[in-house]
């Protein structure tokens, strides 16, 4: 028997769920798993890349602060010039 959880969402959320059960011929709740479990895995995964990027900066794997700073100047000049130019 599976755990039961009760969420509370907006009129709109909730006509556009059934909306798309109806289309796909699918229950409310399959849909409402499937949406959580592809959230979860797409937080899982971001919070991995989050946690492997802070990794490489304490391994002094980082790029340094103003490398990046002039990575960001330099860009934004060339759109200044190109919008200059037009």
């Amino acid at each position: 028997m599976a755990d039961m959880i009760t969420i509370r969402t907006d009129a709109e959320t909730l006509e556009r769920l059934d909306r798309l059960a109806k289309a796909t011929e699918r229950s409310r709740n399959y849909l409402a798993n499937q949406a959580l479990k592809a959230f979860l895995d797409e937080q899982a995964w971001q919070i991995a890349a989050i946690q492997e990027g802070l990794a490489s900066l304490d391994a002094g794997e980082g790029v340094p602060d103003e490398e990046v700073a002039a990575h960001f100047r330099r860009r934004l000049a060339e759109a200044e010039s190109k919008t200059a130019a037009e």
